[in-house]
């Protein structure tokens, strides 16, 4: 295995968001000698060698959703993520064999059917950073901007944006432990989460700008009809309709950082190259890529 540049930084990886960027930017022509289609699988194979060839990590590890729709949160919001339509069978078969390459390359890999990829991050940054460790959570999606901290970076590789904790602040208008408290009261549209009818993302950020959390402002909303905000006495009202709405959002925002049984191994460990050999051979693969993962185990 490569020796470490990085390691003091600890590299959480969402699955999801770059197995489905996969799915659509690599042609469907990827199959097997069975037909079923392998492009997911070449393409997230293919992230997985960018990232450890440029970052050479000695701790990883890779968060996949099982609890597309079986995660706590269903239970108490039956609505929540029904707006999405279900993945096609042809990439549901491939997220076994993404996992299947992560762990070949030596990546520890983390599910759960209750909790999510993002609370399983969340879980992890927590204990990595009770090791000392600097967390950069490799994902596109906004939520996850909500564990970041001093020292921390959320980084869309595909798109090599990187947002620290001020930049977070420059982007949404609130700090990242404000992040789920801003989703509750403006609505997060991706996750079929309502939020508080007419409150948008600039008032919810100028809100907890002066409360500084959700909880501050549903106690105190008495103040807000005399803030120096436009609309002020009709958001008091808004509020007032629909704190619970509010609070019950919050349950779903916020990523739950106790989602893992225990101490988990976060550590990159030597990779399988006669397993992968194996595994590429049935998969179909071809040279260039084999070469790439080979050198890295």
């Amino acid at each position: 295995m490569p020796v470490n540049a990085t390691s003091q930084t600890l590299y959480l990886v969402d699955a999801s968001i770059y197995i489905f960027r996969a799915w659509y930017s690599v042609p469907p022509e990827f199959s097997n000698a069975a037909g079923e289609p392998t492009n997911a699988v070449y393409g997230f194979a293919g992230f997985l060698c960018d990232l450890l060839e440029t970052q050479q990590p000695a701790h990883i590890a890779i968060a996949f959703d099982e609890a597309l729709e079986s995660s706590y949160r269903n239970d108490i919001y039956p609505a929540y993520k029904a707006n999405r339509e279900p993945a096609p069978e042809q990439l549901l078969r491939q997220f076994a064999w993404c996992r299947q390459i992560a762990e070949l390359l030596g990546i520890p890999c983390y599910s759960d059917k209750r909790y999510e990829a993002d609370d399983l991050i969340a879980s992890m940054a927590l204990q990595g950073r009770a090791s000392d460790l600097r967390i950069n959570v490799i994902s596109a999606d906004k939520d996850l901007t909500q564990i970041i901290r001093e020292h921390d970076h959320w980084w869309d590789f595909a798109r090599n944006v990187r947002l620290d904790r001020a930049a977070v602040k420059q982007k949404f208008g609130v700090f990242p432990e404000q992040i789920a408290d801003y989703l509750a009261l403006a609505g997060d549209a991706v996750d079929n989460i309502p939020g508080i009818p007419g409150i948008g993302p600039k008032t919810a950020a100028a809100l907890l700008a002066h409360f500084i959390t959700l909880e501050a402002l549903l106690e105190r909303m008495d103040e807000v009809a005399w803030l120096s905000l436009r609309g002020a006495k009709g958001i008091h009202g808004k509020l007032t309709r629909h704190a619970d709405a509010a609070r019950l959002a919050r349950q779903l925002t916020g990523c739950h950082e106790q989602a893992l049984p225990g101490q988990v191994n976060l550590q990159r460990s030597r990779g399988d190259g006669s397993g992968m050999e194996r595994f590429f051979d049935e998969l179909g693969f071809g040279r260039m890529l084999r070469a790439r993962c080979q050198a890295l185990v």
